[in-house]
């Protein structure tokens, strides 16, 4: 019996375990995509493609299993580039499916012919083409491994027209083999390397922690905090990796981060990159003889430190409950308590200067006002997405997470426009949680029209934009395009069927989020529009010197 290349598409997604993938229609994938959705697979069609792959990233940081987008092909595929590149610096195992020219007109000007396998590829950590209908089961299942091994990463898979629309004797398909428990694996680390941790940390004075989005692929939440609580170490965590271990757990000193690292004498990576986030595990940033230990599955990001003295590749899971069951007690809470105390008492001092400063009742309204409003409003296990430029570093110093997986941001590759993608990719993998999706007024026009995905397909979110009139503060005007002025947003969202909100004074903000959350509960998106101090710069501590 013959089948169709695109229904194979459709069956190898369903083998793998997909349920959700987001598209915009075009041919030639609209067939597998319709097979997809005849299957029981839910098709959420987008605005925009950058969008779909920026979905399908947040959808697969909350699920913590793989994304998946689709696009017609030439101009549709590429549209997925900024999405596909943000998921690469990420680590996020997206895949991406985009409809090609037939293979059999490679050559010869056929609609839309466009090498997309060689565009996709610097975007990408793998992407190939299939070349014949009865491997696509294999091919797609090659993208998932490939997706999730070793460190992870988004893929892209090339589709001709050619071979979606070839029918094949169904004796012929190449189906793999799906193992039940995933393609993930899980390897343990070298256990004298994880001795020698042991015994460097046991001799330490001022040791750290770090962690980063490996805890989350490696579902290592519970093991860090296991290892924490055991071993008495203040944690810090990159911002991508924030809420595998909630943020007001008694060994985390946000507000004395700068002196923690620049004062650590034995620093433990776990599962994330020494890049510019942490001055690449150098000074001034970190003592100049600070002995460091990384922890990481890929062997590569290893090597890329030369600083490292000891290095144990595997799962970051694995290798913490090594670490806590090796122990015992040469690294444990009471050896460290002069070191904890010291970062205790930077963080109550500041804490509660802090405290002081963000209550201001100036008007325009301080971001960090806002921020403060919704810290104050949002329930523990809400899912928070914030975008934009100054409002993420505002929101990035007084807004804490206390669930794995549930903050995401525009990550280490800056990227703006991904908020609300973001936001709605969320409310897809976890209907039942709140979203808020906290956005510049720049960054929220990017993507804005994906207000309009929210309404269609009833993933009630609550969006608030921090209006400055602009990109980024900018009090003596000397930046040339920072202008935007001051966008009725709210007006926006209402003629898309949301419920809209504009507030301009600190004591509406509260009520605002409340009549919003009564709107999300009763199926609406919301937008509460607040217009904030154009003026007002962020004064965090800077992971680069290339700033906006």
């Amino acid at each position: 019996m013959g089948v169709m290349g695109y229904e194979l598409v459709a069956r190898a997604l369903q083998q793998q375990g997909v349920d959700t993938f987001f598209f915009i229609m075009g041919a030639p994938m609209s067939s597998a995509e319709k097979a997809a959705i005849d299957r029981g697979i839910r098709g959420i069609d987008v605005r925009h493609e950058q969008a779909a792959a920026m979905m399908a990233h947040a959808y697969s940081r909350i699920r913590n299993r793989p994304g998946v987008c689709m696009a017609c092909s030439g101009p549709g595929t590429l549209n997925f580039g900024t999405g596909l590149a943000t998921a690469l610096m990420d680590c996020v195992p997206v895949v991406a499916l985009g409809g090609a020219s037939p293979i059999g007109e490679y050559g010869r000007g056929a609609f839309q012919e466009f090498d997309q396998l060689a565009a996709m590829r610097p975007l990408v950590k793998w992407a190939d083409r299939i070349y014949e209908a009865r491997r696509i089961p294999e091919l797609v299942n090659l993208a998932f491994r490939q997706a999730l091994s070793g460190k992870p990463g988004p893929v892209y898979l090339d589709c001709p027209s050619d071979v979606l629309y070839a029918e094949v004797d169904e004796a012929e398909v190449v189906w793999p083999v799906v193992p039940p428990e995933g393609h993930r694996t899980r390897p343990c680390g070298d256990a004298a390397l994880v001795e020698k941790a042991v015994q460097l940390l046991s001799g330490a004075q001022r040791p750290v922690v770090i962690s980063g989005s490996g805890v989350l692929w490696s579902d290592a939440s519970q093991a860090l905090t296991r290892w924490i609580d055991h071993a008495g170490l203040p944690l810090y965590t990159t911002p991508q990796g924030r809420g595998v271990v909630p943020e007001d757990h008694p060994d985390m000193f946000p507000n004395a981060r700068s002196t923690a690292l620049r004062e650590a004498d034995v620093v433990l990576v776990v599962g994330t990159r020494l890049n510019y986030v942490f001055g690449h595990g150098q000074a001034p940033r970190f003592a100049r003889d600070a002995r460091l230990i990384r922890i990481d599955i890929d062997p590569l990001e290893i090597a890329a430190t030369p600083q490292v003295e000891i290095g144990i590749v595997g799962d970051a899971r694995a290798v913490l409950e090594q670490l806590t069951a090796a122990a015992g007690e040469q690294v444990s809470a009471g050896k460290y308590r002069a070191w904890r105390d010291r970062l205790a008492a930077i963080e109550v001092d500041k804490a509660a200067k802090f405290e002081a400063q963000i209550a201001t009742d100036q008007v325009p309204i301080h971001p960090l006002r806002l921020c403060k409003e919704i810290r104050d409003f949002l329930p523990r296990d809400a899912i928070l997405a914030v975008d934009g430029q100054e409002i993420l570093n505002f929101g990035r110093q007084s807004i804490p997470t206390y669930v794995a997986g549930h903050r995401l941001n525009s990550g280490t590759f800056g990227t703006m426009g991904v908020g609300l993608p973001f936001g709605l990719g969320a409310k897809a993998a976890k209907p039942l949680s709140l979203v808020l999706v906290l956005h510049g007024d720049g960054s929220f026009g990017m993507n804005g029209m994906e207000l309009d995905t929210a309404v269609r397909h009833k993933l009630p979110v609550i969006v608030v934009i921090s209006l400055n009139g602009g990109w980024t503060a900018d009090p003596e005007r000397i930046k040339p395009g920072r202008d935007l002025g001051y966008t009725r947003f709210h007006d926006f969202a209402e003629s898309l069927g949301c419920v809209g909100e504009y507030v301009e004074r600190p004591e509406d903000i509260r009520p605002a989020l409340e009549r919003a959350a009564a709107a999300v509960a009763a199926g609406r998106t919301a937008l509460v529009n607040v217009r904030t101090d154009a003026d007002a710069r962020a004064q965090t501590v800077r992971f680069t010197r290339s700033m906006t």
